[in-house]
């Protein structure tokens, strides 16, 4: 199987330091299953193209299987496994280029962290669903998709089409973005992976699609397909995701979608990895029996609220209840509470910032910033810039809010962002809300901190004793608020601090 990346970036040989493989030598890397090798056909100035090249072995791959797989007997050894890009391109992908994944390159790092032209192959690929789920999942991400059915038999086109496609995808993109892009979605596309699907594949999940799955318009059913439909899994998926910021409105279990490729059985190459005691998916439309551990008229309680509605709604109280009418949203991400402030006219100047030039476009995609009426986009400004050095454009609102932003921040750090935002820009009221370490233990599969960005996770007493001295050094005081349920021993998924500069009777309530 073959996957080609092409840029006419200029010197196009640059690939070769953000892919970190040197233009001039083919290298090979082996896999469990067989050999993948990179080359480039061509490296010139105007226009280069790396190949992944992945030779499998069908021996191999059956031997890599567990002795508990079922026997499918020639169907082991006789299928498009060697041949149809799938899970196994995926995980070759992200072992050759697990650098470039990152994001990271020393030699480039203003190329690495920017969009590039990209032009992507992928000479056949399973896609269940047909050509129109691939710009379904790819064409949200920014991409111009072709893809183009490939036939059964091209001496008879009367057979009509197999579920291959040809695949080519071009735009201004990130290569680490890309590179995720293709990691996530190849084995979504082929809904099938040639692994046991575990608990860790959470964290794959979150990991790869940290920058753009929340905002994903068919998130759900990406998740629901790369996690094998596996409810408990999915349900967590979900779960984190609405951690990440303030991108999912999904509950926790989703309605289920309707998904025009769904197969209801097993396949010879993915056999089912539902594990004794969880019930598999059912399909659309039928009524879920009660899964293992959960009461009887459990699911017919009312869903459970998102964490992140809940966040963005206690935010958006605290800013009512101090009386502001200028807001600035520093760490906006996509858009959500700059475009929840836009609806209440009470907010009559209301900015969003973001370092990210890609979060700020899917803000202004979110926020429909090209047909937004005159009156309303005359109350916004989004602007690029970060939070850890002084910018004039913070100063002169009522309020800032910080939503899921100090986390992101290194600790060495965070004194530089108190000076800016505390120091310089010195609005009258500051929100912040950040994720109670304390309460992680509560979530299933969880292993580390909540988000791979996150720096650090702080303590209920943390957070306070941060917060109490920025008031001493700056001027301000602080009241605090929980968001989410209160467990009576952890505290809440999230805190959060109100800060304000006049009296205490008006920083929200609270306890100081």
């Amino acid at each position: 199987m073959l996957l080609t990346i092409s840029t006419t970036v200029r010197p196009a040989t640059d690939l070769g330091f953000l892919l970190h493989k040197h233009p001039d030598r083919v290298q090979e890397f082996g896999q469990s299953y067989g050999t993948a090798r990179v080359f480039y056909p061509e490296a010139g100035e105007e226009r280069c193209t790396a190949a992944l090249m992945l030779d499998v072995d069908p021996v191999r791959l059956v031997r890599s299987r567990g002795r508990s797989t079922p026997d499918y007997a020639l169907g082991q050894y006789v299928n498009d496994r060697p041949y149809a890009a799938s899970s196994l391109l995926a995980v070759a992908l992200a072992d050759v280029f697990r650098t470039a994944r990152t994001g990271r390159c020393d030699s480039r790092p203003e190329l690495a962290a920017g969009p590039i032209p990209l032009e992507i192959t992928l000479p056949v690929l399973p896609c269940r669903g047909g050509p129109e789920m691939a710009h379904r999942f790819f064409e949200p991400l920014g991409w111009t998709v072709e893809a183009q059915a490939v036939p059964l038999d091209e001496g008879f086109p009367e057979w009509g089409d197999s579920r291959y496609v040809r695949l080519s995808l071009r735009g201004e993109v990130r290569l680490a973005d890309a590179l995720n892009h293709l990691y996530v979605l190849l084995p979504v596309l082929d809904d099938a992976k040639h692994y046991w699907i575990a608990s860790d594949e959470v964290d794959k999940l979150i990991r790869a699609g940290e920058s753009w799955l929340a905002a994903h318009p068919d998130r759900s059913l990406i998740t629901r397909r790369y996690l094998g439909r596996r409810r408990a899994l999915a349900r967590t998926a979900f779960a984190r995701l609405a951690e990440l910021g303030d991108d999912v409105e999904e509950d926790l279990e989703p309605p289920v979608e309707e998904d025009p490729a769904a197969d209801p059985g097993p396949t010879a190459d993915a056999p089912s990895s539902e594990p004794a005691g969880e019930l598999p998916a059912v399909p659309a439309g039928e009524l879920p029996a009660v899964s293992a551990g959960e009461a009887p008229g459990e699911r017919d309680a009312a869903p459970k609220r998102p964490l992140n509605v809940l966040r963005r709604e206690a935010v958006l109280g605290a800013l009512a209840e101090s009386g502001a009418h200028s807001v600035i949203d520093l760490g906006c991400g996509s858009g959500q509470l700059v475009g929840a402030l836009l609806d209440r006219p009470e907010f009559t100047k209301v900015a969003g910032v973001d370092v990210s030039a890609q979060a700020l476009a899917i803000a202004a995609r979110r926020l429909r910033l090209d047909r937004m009426p005159d009156r309303r986009r005359e109350r916004l400004r989004l602007f690029q810039g970060a939070l850890t050095y002084t910018d004039d454009r913070f100063a002169g609102y009522d309020a800032a809010v910080l939503m899921e932003v100090v986390e992101h921040v290194d600790p060495p750090r965070l004194n530089a962002l108190e000076r800016v935002v505390f120091g310089a820009a010195r609005p009258g009221h500051v929100i912040v809300t950040t994720p109670n370490a304390e309460y992680n233990v509560r979530y299933d599969f969880l292993e580390g901190m909540r988000h791979p960005d996150h720096r650090f996770e702080w303590t209920r007493a943390q957070f306070q004793a941060w917060a109490a001295g920025v008031c001493r050094e700056y001027g301000y005081h602080v009241a605090f608020r929980p968001v989410g349920d209160d467990d009576p021993e952890l505290g809440p998924p999230t805190q959060m601090a109100l800060f304000g500069r006049g009296s205490a009777a008006n920083a929200g309530g609270g306890d100081d």
